[in-house]
Formats: C-alpha cells, sequence, structure tokens
C-alpha cells in the first residue's frame, strides 16, 4: 500500500497548523512541512538547536552551510526569525512554550506512546537528540510516519515494542495512508488515502481502529501545489 507521497503527508499536516501556534519541526519528514506553510497564517516554526522562525528549503544554488536544520538540511529563516543558544532552546522546549511539535517515529502505541530514538538494533547506534524533551514538554505531539515498515511490519501497535521516547503523548498520527486521532476512546482514523478501504487499512495497522463519522480522503496534490514552497508570509512581512 503505497499511500501519499511524502510531500503530500507534509503538506496535509502543515494545513493542520493553527493560526498563532509555536510549531517544532523534528529532524526528517516533519522538517519538509515548512515548505508548505498556509498563506495568511502566523505560525512561529521552531528547530531545537535554536531557531525560531524557520522557513522552507532554499532554492537550488541559494543553500547557506551556515543555515541548517536539526537534521543538517539547508534551510531559510523568515524575516524577524530569532537565533539563540541550544540552552535557551531547550528552557523554550522544557517550559511548556512549543504548542505542537512535530516528530517522526519508529512506532506509536494507540494509547499514545511514542517510540523514535531505538529499535534495539545492536548494528545502530540509538539516537535520543532532543525528541524526549520536546515529546514531554510540548502541548501536543504530532507523529508522522509511514503507516508500515521496509519489511510491511505495522508501526502502530497496541502496545509499543521499542523503547519509548515518551508515554502518552502523541495525539495525532499522520501516515502514508491515513490521519488518525489518538483519543481515550481509542484510534480514530480522521482521514483516510483515496482509493484505500478501511479494512484494507485496519489490515495493517496491529491495533483496533475506529472510523470517524467525519472521516474524509486525502487529496492528491498538483504539480503546482508541490512546487509552491510557502514561507511564513505574515513573519516575512514583519
Amino acid at each position: 500500500m503505497k499511500g501519499v507521497s511524502r510531500e503530500t503527508l507534509a503538506h496535509i499536516a502543515a494545513q493542520d497548523m493553527p493560526d498563532g501556534s509555536c510549531v517544532n519541526l523534528g529532524i526528517g519528514l516533519p522538517t519538509m512541512m515548512a515548505d508548505y506553510v498556509p498563506a495568511g497564517r502566523e505560525i512561529m516554526l521552531h528547530s531545537e538547536q535554536g531557531i525560531l522562525g524557520l522557513g522552507p528549503k532554499p532554492e537550488p544554488g541559494f543553500e547557506d552551510e551556515d543555515v541548517v536544520s536539526a537534521g543538517k538540511t539547508p534551510l531559510t529563516l523568515v524575516k524577524g526569525a530569532s537565533i539563540f543558544s541550544h540552552s535557551d532552546s531547550f528552557l523554550m522546549i522544557r517550559g511548556g512554550h512549543i504548542d505542537i511539535s512535530c516528530l517522526g517515529a519508529f512506532q506509536v502505541g494507540a494509547n499514545g506512546d511514542l517510540a523514535n530514538w531505538s529499535t534495539g538494533d545492536p548494528t545502530h547506534t540509538p539516537a535520543v537528540g532532543g525528541a524526549m524533551d520536546l515529546a514531554a514538554g510540548s502541548a501536543n505531539v504530532w507523529a508522522l510516519m509511514e503507516h508500515c515498515q521496509k519489511d510491511g511490519a505495522p508501526r502502530i501497535l497496541e502496545r509499543c515494542t521499542y523503547p519509548l521516547t515518551a508515554a502518552q503523548c502523541v495525539k495525532r498520527i499522520y501516515t502514508n495512508l491515513a490521519l488518525i486521532l489518538v483519543t481515550a476512546n481509542g484510534l480514530i482514523v480522521q482521514r483516510i488515502a483515496a482509493g484505500l478501504d478501511f479494512d484494507s487499512l485496519q489490515s495493517v495497522t496491529a491495533a483496533k481502529l475506529t472510523l470517524s463519522n467525519t472521516c474524509s480522503e486525502y487529496r492528491p496534490l498538483t504539480e503546482a501545489e508541490l512546487a509552491n514552497h510557502q514561507p511564513n508570509l505574515l513573519l516575512a512581512d514583519a
């Protein structure tokens, strides 16, 4: 099951960022959300190494090796952006000043547990980074990931089998197949990839799902939408 592309998934998640929010974008797929910030919304994008005012990726040939994301990918800064120390950045995180943290994930539990720092594989060095602080200190955590591992194993489980990053922190799960809300009543499917039926989605999910009465489809993006990297216009005009 292929589902939507990484670019489309980043676009979908970016459209859900509320106006006036401070949002941390984690390494990997979440960083791509900076390319698709909805025009006209005042959204402050945070990067854990000490940036508030993250912009979209630069056009080819305009990369600056001194301006990179936490994952070492080139980025831009919007007008009015601020750069500060790593320690100050984590004071923001631990102080509860991040409204939403968008993080990659290896596994998510039905109760909102997050596992994204170690698979237990002795051949791969675990890397916690700032994920534990972000998961524990943010008001909301959105997990972005492929629905299944490369071998087809589900990433959404009743209970995570990998070491936890934080317990019961995830509120939304964005995958290439669906948007799933983590609620007190279980996992609710709010959106689903076009052409995919609920039973097929359930078959690749190792936790019970419930279909929302208002469930809609992921909409494939046009080439123009994918090419339209939107800076945070309100901040850019500051």
